[in-house]
């Protein structure tokens, strides 16, 4: 499952990497807004980004990343957007786990840029609905078999800033899915499953 993959990483991260005598390991959670999710900011029960994450050390400026979480809406703009106006209502959510490397510009600054690329598994979920009782029970059944857990890739960049043991994340991720069902190919019209967040964390380091 995606929280075994997850947990194994953060395991891997945090017990079996070499720990250097200032080697920092940090623990955060994390929020999210993506475009994908605009379209829904009038209705109810938004979709929300949200997540956990552990990073450890390896050398000054280079951590080694293990993430967990929840993509509200995967589905592209050209899909959500013109939906927003109708009374159907689709979606594409997904859990995930991955791991990667972080790169940051001044790891002992109070301020420090950073840039990250990740990989992983997503388990993805559609949901449709408005299209009235019946049709919705007998869409929600089809979709649901089409549920698949698949590739994902990402990258990013922000700023930390820092505070004794405590820090501010404030940055921006890319996630792209790589799904190569026809299922997933026809919700998303062609243009893949995939979000740009806006993301906000805090943590702390020990």
């Amino acid at each position: 499952t995606i929280m075994r993959v997850a947990s194994a990483i953060a395991l891997a991260v945090v017990l079996v990497l070499p720990r250097g005598s200032e080697a920092q390991t940090s623990l955060d959670g994390f929020g999210a807004l993506s475009m994908n999710q605009l379209s829904s900011l009038g209705e109810s029960g938004v979709p929300v980004d949200f997540g956990g994450r552990v990073s450890f050390e390896l050398v000054p400026g280079v951590q080694a990343i293990g993430e967990f979480g929840r993509l509200g809406n995967v589905l592209p703009s050209v899909v959500a957007v013109p939906l927003s106006f109708s009374p159907v209502d689709l979606k594409g959510s997904a859990f995930y786990g991955g791991g990667g490397v972080r790169l940051l510009a001044a790891p002992r600054s109070a301020v420090s840029p950073y840039v990250e690329g990740t990989a992983g598994v997503a388990h993805l979920q559609f949901g449709l609905s408005g299209l009235g009782s019946t049709a919705d029970a007998i869409a929600r059944a089809a979709l649901n078999l089409v549920d698949t857990s698949d590739p994902m890739l990402g990258f990013g960049g922000g700023v930390l800033l820092q505070g004794g043991p405590v820090h501010v994340d404030v940055g921006y991720r890319y996630k792209r899915i790589l799904a190569n069902g026809t299922v997933s190919s026809i919700l998303s019209a062609g243009q893949g499953l995939q979000t740009h967040q806006v993301r906000f964390g805090l943590g702390v380091r020990f």
